[in-house]
């Protein structure tokens, strides 16, 4: 390596061997780094919130919050060591060691993973719950969800496993020189997570929801039409009804920004484009972690009544957990 300034190498002492350091001049560059900056602390508090809520107060022990409380653990995640990660790695020569690499790149793509299952665990909730209605009781309950929570983070664990078995055996293997992390997986690994975490979920996400949407629409025609002359029974099945619709709604639109965000990742990376699409890209994935407790503040009252009782310290009272949050 041929270098004209050793104070530009990562390892000045190894002049044969070093990756030079990083540079961040150019406006581009800055603009990135200020944007993953600018999102990491809010994911992490946000979601920090909406864990909180659903786990300390019991009314919210519902099935379809304890999907939202599985996405909002791995956004998280996403906010507390990926985005850092990320940041780190685009200012800074790589002095963590391979290990601690390879782990980073091998838990990024666990949590990539495990969002795509729990939105596609949210599109199953919804559509039973707008489908099949009177069968949802029964069918999805909260110990259930958990079991499927639990199996979607396994799964997730498990497949991220088998792609990342070689870079795991041999940390480093990737890297060109020292102070740099990467990590290459294989043609049939690109492949299978193409049509897994991409294809399948986001095909079984459209379809699911375009017969919710049609259910919905009838549904909500068909209480238009009945809402002049009703019982009182009646008009509680409808008052349950217009709730599950909203609930379709909300989490529609946590869905659709879902692909918007999720979508471009995989798209750009497929055509290959220049780095920096591909920065691009990564930076609509975060986002999105950052987006969706956002979704909860304006479509849930329930998040933000629970947020009020975090915030002023009311859930240290004795016997918070019991107060109505719906």
């Amino acid at each position: 390596m041929e270098v004209q300034d050793g104070a530009e190498l990562c390892f000045p002492q190894l002049v044969n061997t070093s990756c030079r350091k990083p540079t961040s001049h150019r406006f581009q560059d800055v603009f990135v780094h200020v944007v993953l900056s600018s999102i990491s602390v809010p994911t992490v508090v946000l979601n920090l919130l909406v864990i909180i809520s659903v786990s300390h107060f019991r009314q919210l022990h519902t099935p379809t919050n304890i999907l939202l409380l599985s996405l909002a653990v791995s956004d998280f995640l996403v906010g507390i060591v990926l985005l850092p990660g990320e940041i780190y790695l685009q200012t800074q020569c790589w002095f963590l060691g391979d290990a601690i690499c390879s782990l980073y790149f091998y838990l990024g793509y666990i949590v990539l993973c495990t969002s795509v299952g729990n939105m596609v665990l949210i599109s199953i909730d919804r559509y039973v719950a707008i489908c099949h209605p009177l069968h949802y009781p029964t069918r999805v309950t909260v110990t259930k969800a958990k079991l499927c929570v639990f199996l979607c983070w396994f799964c997730s664990v498990f497949y991220s496993s088998v792609v990342f078995k070689d870079i795991l055996n041999q940390p480093g293997i990737n890297d060109s020189c020292d102070g740099e992390c990467i990590v290459v997986i294989s043609y049939i690994a690109i492949v299978s997570d193409l049509v897994l975490s991409f294809i399948a979920p986001v095909m079984a996400i459209i379809l699911l929801y375009m017969r919710i949407f049609v259910v919905a629409v009838s549904q909500a025609h068909a209480m238009r039409s009945h809402t002049a002359a009703v019982t009182h029974q009646h008009s509680v099945t409808l008052s349950k009804r217009k709730s599950e619709l909203k609930a379709a709604r909300t989490l529609g639109v946590l869905i659709f920004v879902f692909l918007i965000c999720f979508c471009p990742y995989y798209c750009v990376s497929l055509a290959r484009a220049s780095p920096y699409s591909v920065t691009l890209a990564s930076i609509m994935f975060y986002l999105n972690s950052c987006l969706n407790p956002l979704i909860y503040a304006l479509f849930y009252p329930w998040f933000r009544k629970a947020v009020k009782h975090i915030v002023t310290l009311q859930i240290l009272q004795p016997g918070s957990c019991e107060v109505s949050m719906l």
